[in-house]
């Protein structure tokens, strides 16, 4: 990176490190009062007592394969937008103007619709997403390298100790990133800043889409006290109803509370939400986390027993999986099946593999030996294939050579798409041909 970085640094006293008010579109520093930058009239000011102390970020990008979706095609720009698969699929995102019907990421797709009757329906195209998501990481990487990769399109980034190289406090740094990352990538973002993960994490979602948010330790507690203990991160629908039947309610019950109290009734988990509901938190930014998993799924319109109909959308699936790991340099060892019954059973089958892959080929042939032990009459509504213990691509080269002739086809067809478009090549099993005569 061509960069000393002096990460966990001290930091001077914040009277001696730089103001607390600042134009995000300018980064000129203005007067507390202000209402608008003083040098280019935005009124989009920065302003916190405790700005040039604070150190750790969250970074999200605001609806992000809405945005990307509006950025590459700007008749969509003030139109609702969801994307998502089929009237029995699910949302996978949600542009801000369908947000303002009540559609939410993961609802039925026909109960969006039902909100939203003007939306614009969208299937994901992962393969794009993960290409600007790297991006955006690398314009991350760029700030610091203390970057915790949490989604494709969300990071924490702990900035400190690198005041003396970008010559600016963090604050400023990020309101710059986010400023670029509009203009040279055409997306926007919303920054949280703050002491720590917790608070870094509330504060990105405080001032949605392009924001900039900053919250300090010492107004964690009061504005933390009035939230359900179901806001605390990892408090799910049975924590809270377990919490709930003891008397916590509010965050504020649990402040309340004594810790050696909450420790005897909830055991570690009660010294965790003691610390979080007074905005303590001690995690580490861990630089390279990376993905775990890379998989896709669909949703059928209706539902499918039949082997050769389901081997066909196996296929589909595999080759999507195939693009985003080689998209993403990775490749993978553990291959997994998911189904989910009429009934919404779940089914998952996992085998790993000798080597690492990322061949749409190797992963078809031994998902197809999953999904041909689990037909047994049973209507599948879902169907997902997947790839995890993932490690650098480079890995998979000499190992999916051994298939030879397997491996230069794909890869030769990977070619003829990335330069004619994804319908250029279509496998035999893929193609559905013309329609036949009644």
């Amino acid at each position: 990176m061509g960069a000393n970085f002096e990460i966990g640094a001290p930091s001077a006293p914040a009277s001696m490190q730089g103001p607390i008010c600042f134009c995000r579109d300018c980064l000129g520093d203005q007067d507390n009062a202000a209402g608008r930058c003083g040098e280019c009239g935005s009124p989009r000011l920065v302003r916190h007592p405790a700005l040039p102390s604070l150190t750790l970020a969250h970074i999200d990008c605001d609806a992000f394969y809405a945005t990307v979706e509006k950025r590459d095609n700007p008749e969509l720009a003030d139109k609702p937008v969801i994307i998502g698969g089929g009237k029995r699929g699910v949302v996978s995102a949600a542009c801000y103007i369908s947000r303002t019907f009540g559609v939410r990421s993961a609802m039925p797709m026909f109960k969006a619709l039902a909100l939203c009757p003007a939306a614009i329906v969208i299937s994901p195209d992962m393969a794009k997403y993960v290409r600007v998501g790297r991006e955006v990481r690398r314009a991350m990487q760029a700030l610091t390298p203390l970057v915790e990769p949490l989604s494709i399109d969300e990071a924490f980034l702990d900035l400190g100790g690198t005041q003396r190289v970008h010559g600016m406090i963090p604050a400023k740094v990020l309101a710059r990133f986010a400023r670029e990352v509009e203009r040279d990538i055409g997306i926007t973002v919303s920054v949280g800043l703050s002491c720590n993960k917790f608070l870094a994490k509330i504060a990105s979602d405080m001032d949605k889409p392009r924001g900039f948010a900053a919250l300090d330790q010492d107004e964690a507690r009061a504005m933390l006290a009035d939230k359900p203990v179901g806001f605390i991160f990892g408090v799910g629908p049975a924590t809270q109803e377990r919490l709930i039947q003891r008397g916590f309610r509010t965050i504020a019950d649990l402040q309340r509370a004594d810790e050696s109290e909450l420790m005897k009734q909830f055991a570690a988990e009660g010294r965790r939400l003691w610390r979080l509901a007074r905005g303590i938190d001690d995690r580490r930014v861990v630089p390279d986390r990376g993905a775990k998993t890379i998989s896709n799924e669909t949703t059928f319109e209706n539902d499918i027993r039949d082997f050769a109909t389901l081997e066909k959308t196996l296929w589909r699936l595999s080759e999507k999986v195939s693009s985003r790991l080689k998209s993403s340099e990775l490749a993978g060892s553990t291959i997994t099946l998911k189904l989910k019954s009429a009934d919404f059973r779940q089914r998952t089958r996992s085998q790993s593999i000798h080597a690492p892959t990322q061949l749409a080929a190797k992963i078809f042939a031994i998902s197809r030996e999953m999904l041909a032990k689990e037909i047994d009459g049973t209507a599948f509504r879902l169907m997902g294939a997947g790839v995890s213990a993932l490690r650098p691509g480079s890995q998979a080269h000499d190992t999916d050579m051994l298939d030879r002739r397997s491996a230069d086809a794909e890869r030769a067809i990977d070619g003829l798409r990335k330069k004619f478009g994804e319908a250029a090549v279509i496998r035999g099993i893929a193609y559905e041909g013309p329609e036949k005569p009644d």
